[in-house]
């Protein structure tokens, strides 16, 4: 990460990946984000503990903690760019309640009903045992609590995964990306026990369309039909109105086979 860091032609991916520093303010952007913003919606009215489950460098701990959580930061990685060094220095310096935690997310070392919120950002995508680790989150929540797990790349088949991890912009780096069917997700959050099961889909949540929001994807989607049929007038008119650009992505979706592409699960465990 260093390395990348270092790279000028990279500097963008580097932003949109928050892995510039200084950290805190990284973290800041990224609370301040249209990704953010929209998990705090389904954060509503909820308090008390929160687990960040592969919690990297700390930038949605630090956006529980500043939302009213007592935050556990949970991170197998001891570095002090991506690691548990990283979101201690973090926690130190804007003097949030986060606790951190060294251990892997197949084997959770709370006790069960620990959490109000579990929360794991590109997370369930890097699973080696993806089941178990979908039963321990369950198992962690209190009943009522909400697993929120967003930014999970999918497949349409198992042959796409080469091709995505061939286009990854990190994989290259570290060699740790995956992808699953959107199947194989709900079924292991199913299995875990989660009944109620929200599945958002890529082009219509900001959580997956970040570093995009709806106006930025729009502002592209007419660049890009303005170069095909040049009347970017007629394009800009048309797409105006955010009911109709959301009514074209929706319509849009169902062809939308990119390997790779990105979904978030909000699920509920069900109250005692």
């Amino acid at each position: 990460m260093v390395w990348l860091r270092n790279q000028p032609d990279k500097r963008q991916l580097v932003l949109d990946a928050f892995y510039d520093d200084p950290l805190i303010d990284a973290a800041e952007r990224y609370f301040v984000s249209a990704e953010w913003q929209a998990v705090s919606n389904f954060l509503e009215h909820r308090t008390g503990k929160a687990l960040d489950v592969g919690a990297g460098r700390g930038i949605a701990s630090y956006a529980l903690a500043r939302s009213g959580f007592a935050v556990t930061a949970l991170e197998p990685d001891p570095s002090a760019v991506v690691g548990t060094a990283a979101i201690r220095r973090l926690a130190a310096e804007a003097r949030l309640p986060i606790e951190v935690v060294e251990e892997f997310s197949e084997r959770l070392p709370f006790a069960d009903g620990a959490f109000n919120v579990v929360f794991a950002r590109a997370v369930l995508h890097h699973m080696r045992d993806l089941d178990s680790a979908c039963r321990e989150m369950f198992r962690v929540l209190r009943p009522g609590g909400m697993l929120i797990a967003v930014r999970e790349h999918v497949i349409s088949k198992e042959a796409d995964l080469g091709k995505f991890l061939d286009q990854h912009p990190l994989h290259h780096l570290y060699g740790a990306e995956h992808a699953y069917p959107l199947g194989r997700y709900t079924g292991a959050l199913g299995d875990a026990g989660f009944a109620d099961i929200e599945v958002l889909a890529p082009l219509r949540s900001p959580i997956n369309l970040f570093p995009h929001t709806i106006e930025t994807l729009r502002a592209a989607v007419v660049e890009r039909l303005a170069r095909t049929i040049p009347v970017k007038p007629f394009w800009s008119a048309a797409l105006a109105y955010r009911s109709v650009f959301r009514s074209l992505l929706s319509m849009a979706e169902h062809f939308d086979h990119r390997p790779g592409r990105l979904y978030s699960f909000v699920c509920h465990k069900a109250p005692a």
